[in-house]
């Protein structure tokens, strides 16, 4: 049953029925019956106009539908006034609001001007300052060379108040202690996340590239106190202001030490530490794999997890991070990483930078790896990846579609331990390296060389043993979304369900759903 709506009058259409009530009244008045007539006669003798009788019964009788029409016009009178009245306050709270936001409008540009104002005096009063001691500085270069060739105990008392100007005192007691050969081992490598013969090689590595010369205005900082600002930057992620208070340097000095120090990593330890397997290192972990897996030519596993940001200035949808904002109920930016890691943990191949809106499949597509086994690099080697990873002629993922059979969960099993190896890794250079737990105040075009000296500083740990504190283990967690286009090769399909079946038929391919 449907209900169909009903029409209402509006004012016109009241005043045109007003108007026709004259009519209906002379219609219903018609002498066509006799018995009317005879009534009418009657009244016209007797008693007229005394409002007695049939007609002015009749009369009377066409008084309520006049009424009903007035009422309804008076309705529709108030109707309109309310509305005119609505939208007058409306007007007036419209008004209202536009001065309420004029001032404070006003308010806050004085503000802002009495905010510009005061920083352009400190501004003046700073290049001031610093023109002074400039000039100072100048003078004092000026005496020591004229009195170069007869030094005196004056000049250099001289020599030391004019270096005030440059260099503030600052308490280095800590790092002195730390760096004193009694210091304890365990607090060493609590504080620098490694062995004390792990940050010398470290140091020894780097002294050529980061060593500065003596200058007459001021020393030096020691190839050590520089790497260890990089290091304990990079494992505690404190602020730099922390930083400036342990190690008695300036806030920006610390600022620059950190990135001189990842640059001489990736340009100096980088190439020795992480790269890609030559013939003979490809063999033995191809071996290890097998070992793990029953799978033959496994040559890496591939993970990529994401370090989190702040909101960058510009391209910012691009770094949105959506997965991360949805799980954490906070607004979350990235950038990613994606690594392939041999069977003990350690970086081969990295790829950097790309932002937090990309999934796996299309990092992948923009890596060198992606590049190099487009032109054959790959050859009879399989990485292992997950399900966010497409399937291709090197590439190998687990089966994801509905209703697997015996065989293809056992293969996922089989993948999941390889993978694993990859996920556990970036576990642990997270947990190793705080400063990839949280967001950090570097600006974006930085943060690839620093990532890039935290893989190079994971490997040297790995290859060297180094122990991982339980109190630095962190719990990654990362999206999987399954590739769009999760298969592209129908090569690789038939060679997955190949490598499925030679693992249940050898017996190596055992299950843990049974």
């Amino acid at each position: 049953m449907e209900i169909s709506s009903v029409p209402f009058f509006n004012q016109e259409d009241y005043l045109h029925l007003y108007n026709l009530l004259p009519a209906m009244d002379s219609a219903l008045n018609v002498n066509n019956n006799p018995m009317k007539r005879h009534r009418k006669d009657n009244d016209q003798g007797g008693g007229r106009g005394n409002g007695d009788g049939p007609s002015g019964e009749l009369r009377n009788n066409d008084n309520p539908l006049q009424d009903i029409v007035a009422s309804l016009l008076l309705l529709d009178e108030e109707e309109n006034q309310e509305r005119e009245k609505w939208v007058t306050e409306s007007e007036q709270d419209k008004a209202t609001f536009q001065v309420n936001y004029n001032q404070q409008t006003q308010v806050m540009n004085d503000y802002y001007t009495q905010i510009q104002d005061h920083y352009s005096e400190l501004d003046e009063f700073e290049r001031l300052r610093t023109k002074k001691a400039h000039r100072s500085a100048i003078a004092v270069a000026g005496a020591a060379s004229e009195n170069s060739a007869q030094p005196s105990t004056g000049s250099s008392a001289s020599l030391g108040q004019h270096r005030r100007l440059w260099v503030k005192d600052r308490s280095k007691d800590w790092w002195e202690r730390c760096n004193h050969p009694d210091f304890p081992e365990d607090e060493f490598r609590s504080s620098f996340r490694m062995s004390k013969a792990t940050f010398e090689m470290i140091c020894k590595e780097l002294d050529s590239a980061v060593m500065k010369k003596n200058t007459m205005l001021r020393d030096a900082i020691p190839v050590r106190q520089r790497v260890a600002v990089c290091i304990w930057r990079l494992a505690t992620g404190d602020p730099l202001r922390l930083v400036s208070k342990r190690f008695g340097l300036g806030i920006s000095t610390c600022h620059k030490l950190v990135l001189e120090v990842c640059s001489a990593i990736k340009t100096v330890l980088m190439p020795k530490f992480l790269c890609w397997p030559d013939e003979g290192r490809m063999k033995r972990i191809k071996e290890e794999f097998e070992g793990m897996s029953g799978i033959h030519n496994v040559g890496g596993a591939i993970y990529t997890t994401h370090i989190p940001i702040i909101a960058p200035k510009i391209s910012v949808a691009a770094y949105y991070n959506k997965r991360h904002t949805e799980r954490n109920q906070r607004t979350s930016y990235s950038i990613t990483v994606q690594g392939v890691v041999d069977p003990k943990g350690v970086f081969t191949d990295v790829c950097i930078g790309w932002p937090g809106s990309m999934p796996d499949d299309q990092v992948l597509e923009k890596s060198a790896l992606f590049h190099g086994a487009a032109t054959g690099a790959l050859k009879d080697v399989w990485i292992v990846g997950n399900s966010g990873y497409p399937l291709m002629d090197w590439a190998l993922v687990p089966y994801t579609h509905q209703n697997l059979t015996w065989t293809q969960h056992a293969f996922n099993e089989k993948i999941g331990d390889v993978q694993k190896v990859a996920k556990e890794a970036f576990a642990r250079m997270k947990g190793r390296w705080s400063c990839l737990q949280k967001r950090t105040e570097m600006k974006l075009q930085d943060l690839p060389v620093v990532l890039g000296a935290c893989c190079v500083l994971h490997n040297i740990c790995e290859m060297r043993n180094e122990e991982m504190d339980p109190e630095w283990n962190f719990k990654l967690f990362d999206d999987e979304m399954i590739a769009e286009n999760s298969i592209r090769s129908a090569t690789a399909v038939q060679a997955r369900d190949h490598i499925a079946h030679n693992l249940l038929h050898h017996g190596l391919a055992g299950t843990g759903f049974l």
